[in-house]
């Protein structure tokens, strides 16, 4: 196993990872209302929610669906609810696959803080200004759900590689596990703000979300570093973990406290020696043709689709399946959100002592196609689901979180890339990107299966993507079980 030494971290590491770990909680707890309020909007646009709201009873149903303008029943309004889903993940996928180019040629703040904003006032407009305007148009909601999945596409490429500049390989997975909960607590902020408010109307929690979200857009704007090469770092000293094989003078923290000392030391290291090289940007082929991108960016797909399922349908289930209020079905989703948090941490750490992360994947995958099976047979108990959602969360959304972070920055920083280090953006936005088509397309298979076959066929889709999800990185998986035996035998040999 790797032996994993932990150094003495800056408050610039704790700022940069607070920052970025802030701003995609405040993307997804604002993704997480449309999750949550489905059934309300679904209700207010089909002609069920002006009869029950009108005094006037005598209204026929010509009359009634004008006034609503949109659909005759809950069920074309659920097919559309579904693919606005698919609508938001296919623009999300494409604007990953640019703005991971664009955030490793640009100021990766900027292009942050620019993502958080703009699709803050683009939820701002889809959930609230339409509904006090009382305006209902298909095509509009379509456009700027379009807009939206572009604007939020720069936000997970620019985090991930900022993570990346601070934070190096040694104990990536802890601390990339660790902070990739980002999702699963912004998950569980939104369940919670949107149940709070709820009762005066779904648009109030897409204001309330989009607010807090703007507002976390300006606070990274002005106080995230995206580099310590900002506060004049060298390379050396950049991946803020050092292995236990540096010598003594790399043991020193890379914030004195003294900051004028170091600084001096600087200019008088940058006198001595020859200015290092700029990296530039890697080529979008280039970094798709990098090892173990392809095999990992098509198990994400299969992985996302099931993870992102679970996100954007489980309360819509919970509340169809078992009957439950739409406010409980929200709060008893935050389980499955719970277990994701744990199963990232802890499969994280145990990748990093291995020093091997398909092997870890792949038994946390099998155990999760038992896993699905026994939430499908789940009894209509509020405390059984919430304990086998959290067993799911923790099988399912662990493997997620991995790929999704640490393994993303682990594949855009690899020896491959050699002088060219600026790839972390574009390799990330390239394998979430392809998780994102995957989900996309998932999202409106889900409505349709369900509606055509009913839920239990839904969960064997799910149990079938899963183990689609472990076949694309079989080849990854040998080779790193037949790289431990070796080291294993190597161990035995010295003794």
């Amino acid at each position: 196993m790797t032996h994993i030494m932990w150094p003495p971290y800056t408050y610039h590491h704790l700022l940069a990872f607070l920052l970025t770990f802030l701003s995609y909680v405040l993307l997804h707890s604002s993704r997480k209302t449309f999750s949550n309020v489905k059934v309300s909007i679904s209700a207010q646009w089909t002609p069920s929610a002006f009869q029950q709201n009108s005094s006037t009873s005598s209204l026929s149903p010509g009359e009634t669906w004008e006034e609503n303008k949109l659909f005759a029943d809950v069920e074309e309004a659920t097919l559309f609810l579904g693919a606005l889903d698919s609508i938001f993940l296919f623009s999300y996928a494409v604007g990953l696959y640019i703005s991971g180019v664009i955030g490793d040629r640009f100021n990766l703040r900027y292009v942050l803080s620019f993502g958080l904003c703009g699709s803050a006032v683009t939820e701002f407009v889809f959930g609230t200004l339409t509904e006090w305007l009382h305006f209902y148009n298909v095509y509009f909601y379509c456009i700027l759900w379009v807009i939206n999945g572009l604007l939020q596409s720069t936000v997970w490429p620019c985090v991930v590689a900022i993570m990346g500049n601070w934070f190096g390989k040694s104990g990536r997975g802890f601390v990339f596990g660790l902070w990739s909960a980002c999702a699963s607590v912004g998950n569980i902020l939104g369940a919670f703000l949107a149940s709070s408010v709820l009762k005066y109307g779904y648009e109030y929690a897409f204001l309330v979300t989009s607010v807090v979200q703007f507002a976390g857009g300006i606070v990274v704007f002005f106080g995230l570093l995206t580099s310590p090469k900002e506060i004049g770092l060298s390379d050396y000293s950049e991946t803020g973990l050092r292995s236990v094989t540096r010598d003594s003078d790399s043991q020193r923290p890379l914030i004195s406290d003294d900051e004028d000392e170091l600084c001096e030391e600087c200019s008088i290291q940058q006198q001595d020696e020859e200015p290092e090289p700029q990296p530039k940007a890697i080529g979008f082929i280039e970094a798709f043709s990098l090892p173990g991108v392809i095999p990992y960016s098509l198990a994400y797909a299969c992985l996302k689709l099931v993870n992102y399922s679970f996100f954007f349908w489980l309360p819509f289930y919970l509340s169809s399946n078992f009957g439950w209020k739409e406010i409980q079905a929200d709060r008893l989703s935050v389980w499955y959100d719970v277990g994701g948090i744990v199963g990232g941490t802890v499969q994280g750490l145990i990748s990093d002592l291995l020093g091997k992360r398909a092997p870890v994947l792949a038994i946390s995958l099998l155990l999760a196609m038992g896993a699905l099976v026994g939430y499908s047979h789940s009894p209509n108990n509020q405390l059984v689901n919430g304990a086998l959602l959290a067993t799911t969360g923790f099988l399912i959304g662990g493997p997620s979180n991995m790929i999704s972070s640490a393994i993303s920055a682990d594949l855009g920083r690899q020896d491959a890339l050699q002088n060219s280090q600026e790839a972390l953006a574009t390799v990330t936005g390239i394998v979430d990107g392809t998780g994102s088509i995957g989900a996309a397309g998932g999202q409106y298979l889900v409505s349709l299966i369900e509606s055509k076959l009913g839920w239990m066929c839904v969960f064997y889709f799910f149990i079938i993507m899963t183990g689609c999800s472990i076949l694309f990185i079989i080849p990854l998986i040998y080779r790193e079980i037949r790289s431990l035996c070796r080291d294993s035998q190597a161990r035995t040999h010295q003794l």
